[in-house]
């Protein structure tokens, strides 16, 4: 990793080297990302755990063990567990445009130990529990340490990471993601097996662990050069840090064009108000389309609810749980590719790639349901594996495509002046649209029934095309350069012209 490169752009030479130094800090705060996977991990297997349903959702439980009646669909239709799982969402939607001040103010690490810190309180509460609003206000916290992560921590490896590894390196959060669903799906597999049904209380503590590593990460992490040139006129102490990151002594290309960005910040003093002017019409849209397209590719369907779908199919429990962990597996696998071809294949063509792969699965997924799964009864093993192997295909394509690009696109193509601001619309329209699917998908899956897989397969035809004709190719652009990118654009080039011509 610490291989030395000279870096030339179509702006500009930059030197430097991905140093051991970057990738520790990365890796480091990276750490965001698992206890953000973490907590959508573990609440998808808690609700599907019987003591824990019937100490708090006993009319779910009662539904699920003995209305005989009851359609397949429905059995776990109830906005109060769909409200344990979606208050994260609205607390990560709120907490969102607080960061993005204190990002822009004091800097990416302190909001990285702020999430930390709210996090960990939210993990003590959930596990100690005792009724349902303990439980849901443990959630609320979370929420807001999820919140304040995802706000720095895309930010952070966007701006430490020399441009030509960006992606692989920024693909880090999401790969991180993937390891905290995995690791919770695996908790949750064996705390289902203790006896006395306190497990999930294990389960939900256990979320303590990744917050405080990344606590104590975040005491000793570097903050950004960007961050520091956008905060202060200590253009030295910023060329010290940047050469510390780069690996050498000749960074004045990159610190150039740092310092250029950052007097164009300090000139602006609303930043979401300065987003909404024509020359960042297309970052805007970005900021926006991006979030709300991963979030109705479906896979929150999968990642909070998978136990639960995969008991709607007729699995047990415990076989439900281990294939969480199976689906949970294959996600993290193709994330972890995804970082190595990132920055190679580009990333219009994993949109794309990825983007085909979830629409034939789902429409494959709904059409096996549709025939072999009516209201009672079970579906046979053989097409419950075949499922399963089908919803493996599905996530596959979203970990090497939706999942992590749907945090690098926006993270890297924001200008400075408006980065913090850009990257807060991100965060807030993810969780806003979290929020929506997690609230109605058990709703939608008892009314649409199998219908609600062709209903996510016609966003992810929406989405692909949408990419493909608007989405400019941002790979090996350093990222105080990306306005170049949207001037060769067919489309954004009309919308941003004016920009360059009165400059």
């Amino acid at each position: 990793m610490a291989v030395g490169l000279a870096i030339e752009s179509r702006g500009g030479e930059y030197n430097g080297r991905t140093t051991p130094f970057v990738v520790v800090s990365c890796m480091m705060a990276a750490m965001g990302g698992v206890i953000f996977g973490y907590d959508i991990g573990i609440s998808g297997g808690v609700t599907s755990m019987e003591p824990f349903l019937k100490k708090f959702f006993p009319e779910v439980y009662t539904k699920m063990k003995e209305d005989i009646e009851i359609s397949n669909y429905c059995k776990f239709d109830s906005q109060l567990l769909t409200s344990f799982t979606s208050s994260l969402s609205v607390a990560g939607l709120i907490a969102s445009f607080f960061a993005s001040p204190i990002t822009r103010a004091f800097g990416r690490r302190p909001t990285i130990l702020a999430g930390g810190a709210a996090f960990l309180a939210g993990a003590a509460l959930g596990g100690a529990a005792f009724n349902v609003y303990m439980l849901i206000f443990g959630r609320v916290l979370l929420g807001v340490g999820v919140g304040f992560t995802n706000q720095s921590v895309p930010l952070y490896l966007s701006e430490m990471a020399p441009f030509r590894y960006r992606g692989a390196i920024s693909n880090g959060f999401q790969f991180c993601v993937g390891i905290g669903a995995l690791s919770a799906n695996l908790i949750n597999y064996g705390t289902e097996k203790i006896k006395g049904g306190w497990g999930w209380r294990i389960s939900l503590a256990m979320a303590a662990v990744p917050a405080s590593i990344l606590i104590l990460g975040a005491l000793f992490l570097p903050e950004t050069p960007n961050s520091l040139i956008q905060r202060s006129n200590d253009h030295h102490k910023a060329k010290m840090m940047l050469q510390r990151v780069r690996g050498t002594e000749d960074v004045q290309a990159e610190l150039d064009d740092l310092i250029k960005a950052s007097s164009i910040s300090k000139t602006v003093n609303h930043p979401f108000m300065k987003i909404m002017e024509r020359k960042y019409r297309p970052q805007l849209v970005m900021a926006i389309a991006i979030p709300f397209f991963q979030q109705v590719t479906g896979i929150n369907v999968i990642a909070f609810y998978a136990p639960i779908l995969f008991r709607t199919i007729g699995l047990g429990e415990s076989a439900s749980l281990m294939s969480a962990v199976v689906t949970g597996v294959v996600g993290t696998g193709s994330t972890f590719i995804s970082m190595l071809i990132v920055d190679k294949l580009g990333r219009r063509v994993l949109f794309t790639v990825g983007g085909i792969q979830m629409l034939v699965s789902l429409l494959m997924i709904g059409g096996i349901m549709e025939a072999q799964l009516g209201d009672h009864g079970g579906m046979s093993k053989g097409y419950a594996l075949l499922v399963l192997i089908l919803i493996c295909i599905y996530v596959t394509g979203f970990g090497w495509s939706w999942g992590p690009l749907g945090w690098l696109v926006p993270s890297e193509i924001f200008p400075l002046e408006i980065r913090s601001a850009g990257q807060s619309i991100t965060v807030a329209v993810s969780f806003l649209f979290t929020f929506v699917v997690a609230q109605t998908f058990l709703a939608m899956l008892c009314h649409f029934k199998f219908g609600i897989f062709f209903f996510f397969g016609g966003w992810v035809a929406v989405m692909t095309v949408f990419v493909y004709l608007l989405l400019p190719e941002t790979k090996n652009m350093p990222i105080e350069q990306m306005d170049i990118v949207w001037t060769e654009h067919w489309f954004w080039k009309r919308i941003v012209k004016e920009k360059h011509e009165i400059e």
